[in-house]
């Protein structure tokens, strides 16, 4: 009877060691599970490969930068990029977008839609724990031994430019351009860089493929992350002449109906439409401030940060808990009051701040903002964002179109 009992004390014992294995084995297992390659029937080929990192002990702080496309999230990635304690990438969910829509026939039906949005949040996951291998499946072609010279826009990273990870000619100290460090540092070897992501107390990703706030919930409530969104909006009027600018082609027809007055038939309304959707979308599940973006959310208006960017910067940065590096505010000082013909390329971030946010008035026939206006009256509203009445109160500057709004970070 004693020998019974000691046979199921170890048999016990054993058990407790098995599972305590076990659950060691996953929460020391990366972020990787992949269900968005394997849903666009790519092979996963690195969903078991490469090293494991532990469980986010650290809390390193993960910044997420939700914008659109000419909303002036350039401006804002450089907000951290200059931070020397922050680990900064520009678009890099552009190689998943690059990678998954030419396999899609209709590219924005629902279901691909979901495909884009799982392979997004588990690539985000792996970034934000310095897990850079796990990018090579969408990088054109393969990297060969983690190395690669097709990273999107590799030159907008510092750190991606600077030693240890690029080691240019001349001064250790040495600031590249985005231009030279394509041409100087080479090509990037993932396992060097990831070193110096895990060297960093923080991590900070922009973004302009995820359309809202809602699409981040799973990456928000996972608790080995420490994620907080900047979401930054920008009055849909001033992005539509923006876009018209930058995006010649794509946006021909408006640029045709500012030069002869007459609104084209088959003028694509979704390119005005879908950003005021999305943003509606949006602010509206940030500003109902449910549970789980407690302390995870703060709103900025582009317009803000460019009429006080060092007053709204302070506010950024104090809302994610981190000090307020000076090469930051070094850059504010040498980069919102230039000329900005000296940042003509059409993702620069040198320019007189303020008046950047106000030159749309003056690019936009007061038919177009007044077709905009009707379509976008909601979000316009909630923004804050007030209605130009006339084509003399649209081009008259002593009138402002922003209203005076404090959004106040949900903490």
């Amino acid at each position: 009877m004693q020998c019974s009992w000691k046979a199921v004390l170890l048999l016990a014992l054993a058990s407790i060691a098995i599972q305590y294995t076990a659950i060691r084995t996953f929460t020391a297992k990366s972020f990787h599970t992949c269900p968005g390659l394997a849903e666009a029937g790519l092979a996963e080929r690195l969903c078991e490969e490469g090293p494991t990192f532990a469980y986010n002990l650290s809390r390193k702080t993960h910044i997420l930068i939700l914008a659109t496309t000419r909303s002036g999230s350039s401006f804002v990635g450089q907000l951290f990029n200059q931070h020397l304690d922050v680990f900064y990438l520009f678009e890099p969910l552009y190689h998943v977008q690059n990678t998954l829509i030419p396999r899609f026939t209709q590219g924005k039906s629902p279901a691909d839609r979901r495909v884009m949005l799982g392979a997004s949040r588990d690539l985000l996951r792996s970034l934000y724990d310095c897990d850079l291998y796990f990018l090579e499946n969408y990088i054109k072609p393969p990297p060969v031994n983690h190395t690669t010279d097709r990273i999107f826009r590799r030159g907008a990273s510092r750190v991606l430019c600077s030693r240890p990870v690029c080691d240019p000619p001349g001064s250790a100290n040495l600031v590249l351009e985005e231009g030279d460090c394509v041409r100087k540092c080479g090509l990037l070897n993932l396992t060097v860089a990831a070193e110096a992501c895990r060297e960093r107390s923080h991590v900070a990703i922009k973004t302009v493929r995820v359309p809202e706030v809602n699409d981040l919930r799973a990456l928000v409530e996972d608790p080995r992350l420490n994620l907080k969104v900047i979401q930054l909006v920008r009055d849909p009027r001033g992005i539509l002449a923006s876009r018209s600018e930058t995006f010649r082609d794509t946006y021909r027809l408006w640029r045709l109906w500012y030069g002869t007055g007459r609104k084209p038939y088959n003028l694509d309304v979704t390119q005005l439409t879908t950003v005021c959707e999305d943003f509606s979308n949006s602010v509206s599940t940030g500003l109902m401030r449910p549970p789980w973006l407690k302390g995870k959310y703060m709103l900025v208006r582009y317009e803000d940060l460019a009429r006080n960017p060092m007053k709204k910067t302070e506010e950024i940065y104090g809302f994610l808990g981190i000090p307020l590096d000076s090469h930051v505010a070094r850059w504010i000082q040498n980069n919102t009051r230039g000329d900005p013909t000296l940042g003509k390329h059409k993702y620069g971030t040198v320019r007189n701040s303020a008046a950047t946010a106000e030159k749309w008035r003056f690019r936009l026939s007061y038919d177009i903002v007044a077709f905009a206006q009707n379509a976008c009256q909601q979000v316009l509203a909630q923004l804050g964002y007030k209605m130009a009445s006339s084509e003399e109160e649209l081009k008259n500057p002593s009138v402002s179109l922003v209203e005076e709004r404090d959004f106040r970070p949900f903490s």
